[in-house]
Parts: structure tokens; sequence; C-alpha cells
């Protein structure tokens, strides 16, 4: 669309640079044929006023297109801000997590080094106990006690003795066991992180995409501004030059008529002018508008204001600031949408998809929730506003209406619709 209308604005500045110099010297003339000039002159001056104030508000239009897109830009830059800053954080983590598994690896060793040591001492007491026949070697020692002070340090040695083994084994069981929990911990701490990091790098890119998108209008933007300002200043000319041409036509007819026929003539242009009008057109945009009544509207229509004017932030939308800014990601705006119509609705995929009743796709009304398998399943979510589409952040877009019926979000839409309002 912009670049139709640079073509048409280019167009037109060539046209116009074309004809300013064309329109003939005024000379005597017969008075009707001044008065065809006088009319063919204000005509023209006619249209390029109102060319001149269609330029205004083009150029009007044009500046406030850019004040938007440099507040977005601006919101694309704080964002990619703390995305980055999130990206560090957790590479840090990542890295403190592997000098973690670098320490395990040590305790590992340990422990396994005290494992294998065990292991011996075991088997060692295995063997003995069975060529020496077991509890009936015990029993000898208690037996062969040689007073009744005897016997009873013999029987607390033999107790001793079948104590220690059993805390050999309940320790060697401990140590096997906490192995195994380190090993589990530090594995799943390090997996979340890993794949954490690469979402983070996945939005990163796509909200860069955007921040290159939003630089590439304003460009185009600020061409088409030139090409506006400079029809502006041909058609400023041009005009200048007809003025001067009506002047000096006015001349030739009070120096040519009579007194009557010029106030006569003066009087049918008057009446011709005054007979000029100009016209404009008004440009309505299509709004989102669901027409329903009581919550399923509020929730609907809430991200309307934000259209157009809002940025994808992982993790936003859970402060003032960031709702006062649109700055969401996708389940804090369905949280944010419902809280609208008075609903509590935890901001996260996971909470939102057991949160209500599950339907069918053929059931869906708007306002119910549809999730989409993204970086992971069931991470992504969004409002159904009927007919294929639905509303929400959109981590290359922020709040905007998405088609679920072709494309992308065909492919990533899992089937799962949940109904909060009944």
């Amino acid at each position: 669309m912009l670049k139709r209308r640079l073509i048409a604005l280019q167009t037109a500045i060539l046209l116009g640079t074309g004809s300013v110099f064309t329109i003939p010297a005024a000379k005597a003339a017969p008075i009707n044929e001044i008065k065809d000039q006088q009319n063919k002159v204000a005509n023209d001056r006619s249209e390029i006023k109102g060319k001149i104030e269609n330029a205004n508000q083009e150029i009007t239009f044009l500046k406030q297109k850019q004040d938007q897109l440099n507040i977005q830009i601006k919101r694309i830059e704080t964002a990619i801000k703390d995305n980055t800053s999130k990206i560090t954080e957790t590479k840090e983590k990542i890295s403190d997590t592997k000098t973690d598994i670098d320490t395990l690896k040590v305790q590992v060793a340990e422990l396994e080094d005290r494992i294998e040591r065990r292991n011996e001492i075991l088997k060692e007491r295995a063997l003995s106990f069975q060529e020496t026949g077991g509890d009936v070697n015990y029993l000898e020692v208690l037996l062969g006690s040689t007073s009744f002070r005897d016997f009873i340090d013999r029987v607390g040695a033999v107790a001793t003795i079948v104590e220690a083994d059993r805390e050999i084994i309940q320790q060697h069981e401990a140590d096997k066991s906490e192995l195994e929990a380190k090993k589990s911990d530090v594995e799943q701490k390090l997996t979340d992180l890993t794949d954490y990091k690469l979402e983070l790098e996945g939005m990163m890119a796509q909200i860069k995409e955007q921040e290159n998108q939003a630089k590439l209008v304003k460009s185009e933007l600020n061409e088409k501004q030139k090409l506006a300002l400079a029809l502006k200043a041909n058609l400023q000319k041009k005009d200048t030059v007809l003025a001067a041409q009506q002047t000096k036509l006015q001349e030739e007819m009070q120096l040519e008529a009579k007194r009557q026929a010029a106030i006569k003539a003066a009087e049918e242009r008057a009446a011709k002018l005054r007979s000029i009008a100009s016209t404009g057109s008004n440009n309505n945009s299509p709004g989102v508008s669901y027409k329903g009544s009581g919550a399923r509207s509020i929730v609907v229509n809430a991200g309307n204001k934000y259209i157009g004017n809002s940025v994808y932030v992982f993790g936003g939308g859970r402060t003032a600031s960031d709702i006062a800014n649109g700055r969401f990601d996708c389940s804090a705006f369905t949280s944010w949408a419902f809280a609208q119509a008075g609903i509590k609705l935890g901001a996260h995929t996971d909470i939102q998809k057991h949160a209500g009743r599950q339907i069918t796709l053929s059931q869906a009304l708007p306002g119910d929730l549809v999730f989409f398998n993204t970086y992971k399943k069931d991470g992504h979510v969004g409002i159904y506003l009927g007919g294929g589409k639905f509303i929400g952040s959109q981590s290359s877009t922020g709040i905007a209406i998405a088609n679920m019926s072709s494309g992308y979000y065909a492919k990533k839409f899992n089937g799962r619709v949940v109904r909060i309002l009944e």
C-alpha cells in the first residue's frame, strides 16, 4: 500500500511540475475570451488548492504514523533489552549449573569410591560369614565363654559386629540413593535452563524481525513525506503563477471592457466561484467488533485498543506498567482480557488449559480459548473470534488478529478449545 501511494505521489509531482508554466500569457483579446481564460484559471486554482489541502492532510497523517512508529520502536527496543537481559541471566545460570555438574562429578567419584570400598567390605564379611558357618560361629563364641562376665562381653561384641554390618548396608543404600537424586536434579535443571534459553532466543529473533519491519515502514513513510512536501511545494509554485496570471487577466478585463461589461463579468465570475465546491473523503478503517452481550463481548473486544500499538514480551503483562505500555505475552493477555469482565484467570497456558470445560472447535464461540503447539505443547493461547480467527499477543506482531484456518496457526492449532464463559 505504501509503495503504491509513493508511486502516485511521484506521478503527481511530475504532472504538476510539467504543467506549471504552460498557461499562455494574457494578450489583448475579446471580452468573452478573457472571461474564458479567467474561468479556466479560477478552476485551475480551485483544483490546486484542493490538492494542496489533500497534501497537507497526507503530511499530517504521515506525521501521526511516524509518531506511532517511534513509540512502537521504543517499545520493541525496550523488549529487546529486557529479553537480552534474560538471555544473559540464563546463560549465567547455565554456566553455574555446569559448574555444579563438575562438582557433582567429583562427589560422584567419591560416592562411587565409598560404595566400592563398602562392596569389598561386605564381600569379605559375607565370605567370612560363609566360611565360619554364619550364626553357628556366633553361638560358638558365646558358648566358649569362660565366665558369666566373659559371656556378657562376648554377647556385646557379637551385637556390635551385627549392628556394624547393618549400618554399612544402610549407608551403602543411602549413598546410592543420594547419587541418583543428585544426578537427576542437576541434569533436569540444565535441561530446563537450556530449553528456556532456546525459547528466549527464538522470541528475540522474532522481536528483532518486528523491529526491522517497523524501521522499514518508517523509512518508507519518511520517503513518502518527502514526496508529499515536494508535491505541495510544486503545487504552491503553480498556484503563485496562476495567481499572477489571474491578476493579469483582470487587468486585461478592466482595460478592454466597459464599466457595465466589467461589472457583469465580475458578477458572473463571482457566481461561478461560489458554485465551485471542494470534495473530501473519509477513510474509516474497520475495527474488530463483536456485538454480543455481557462478559463475552467484553473479553472479545478488550484487546482492540492494543492492536497496532503493542509488543510481545516474554513474561510481560503482569504489572501495571507493562499493561499501560502494551507489553504482553500470550497468556498474560488472555488473563487480562478476562479480568476486564471480572473473571480471574491464571496468567499461564498450563493453568488456562485446565481452567474451564473442554469443547470441540465446531462448538467454539467468540470468547473461548484456543491453544497451539509452538515451542512446546499448548505453548500459545488466544481468544477465539469466530470465522476461524482469534486475537492474541503474537510473538511477531504484538496483540493482533490471526487466522487459524490456514497458514502458520492452522498448522500449530492442536484442537484444544476451552470454554470459560458458560
